[in-house]
């Protein structure tokens, strides 16, 4: 791959690989030397704000075709390959099983071979490890999370006993952060005592909300695609009540790939959290 972006902040602009792109961010050092595990997110997003519409079936929502894309979708295994623990949720899990999501983890196909061996040159296991978030426990275990990941399991108070068992039995801890809900907070404060440092959220816009409610996500990185799609429910990147105050950001990094999406451009964004 040898496609080259534009970066347009911060100046002078020039011109970069996209190979590699964000993986000059090197995440991993802010993990290292803060108290608490670093966390950020990742989105593509159309020129009118919406990450996901209605699938074919009628049934959930999915990334829409008209904005997901190689490029992104590089970038998006290079921000998978320098994390510790990767989030995701329950809703996720029940969504492959019917075939409506796509894997996060895909280090190990060929096109990735330069970040599997990233990894391992920093003595890394070959995919990060899971959390999977979920306040019912109501999902089920690919088996591909039984045999290639390791897994911890994050949610609420009182949880069914018996389902803790089997999924203790199955996959690995289950830990519980929250009363009513999952809080971002306590969430935070187990993976960094369970030594995870670098943490990357695939989940969806509700644990974006939740990250964003803790002030526990420090940067975001959006894919804003030059298209506009319309649909209904417009689905965005965050949904959850109004954050008060309102969680403010601070452009870190921005670049501009003219050749993505057939030409038409894209744009790669990232924010640090104020």
């Amino acid at each position: 791959m040898h496609d080259l972006v534009l970066r347009l902040y911060p100046l002078p602009s020039v011109e970069e690989p996209l190979r590699g792109l964000y993986l000059a961010h090197n995440l991993r050092q802010y993990g290292q030397r803060m108290t608490r595990a670093f966390v950020y997110a990742n989105f593509v997003t159309s020129l009118d704000g919406r990450i996901a519409i209605p699938s074919p079936s009628g049934k959930g929502l999915m990334v829409p075709k008209n904005t997901a894309n190689d490029h992104d979708w590089r970038l998006t295994q290079e921000l998978t390959a320098q994390a510790d623990l990767v989030l995701t949720t329950g809703r996720y899990l029940r969504d492959l099983a019917k075939g409506r999501g796509q894997k996060i983890l895909q280090l190990d196909e060929p096109q990735f071979a330069d970040l599997r061996d990233w990894r391992r040159q920093r003595g890394l296991l070959l995919n990060p490890d899971i959390a999977i978030l979920t306040s019912s426990l109501r999902f089920p275990i690919p088996d591909e999370l039984i045999q290639g990941n390791r897994v911890v399991v994050f949610t609420i108070a009182n949880p069914d006993s018996k389902r803790v068992a089997e999924i203790q039995a199955k996959l690995g801890r289950v830990i519980v952060v929250g009363e009513n809900s999952i809080e971002g907070e306590k969430l935070l404060q187990q993976i960094t005592e369970l030594g995870y440092r670098t943490i990357y959220s695939a989940a969806g816009p509700k644990v974006l909300h939740l990250l964003l409610e803790g002030r526990v996500l420090d940067r975001l990185y959006i894919t804003h695609a030059h298209r506009i799609l319309g649909s209904e429910p417009f689905a965005s990147l965050v949904d959850g009540a109004l954050l008060e105050p309102a969680v403010g950001f601070t452009l870190n990094t921005l670049y501009f790939d003219r050749q993505g999406l057939d030409g038409l451009g894209q744009l790669f964004i990232s924010y640090n959290r104020a």
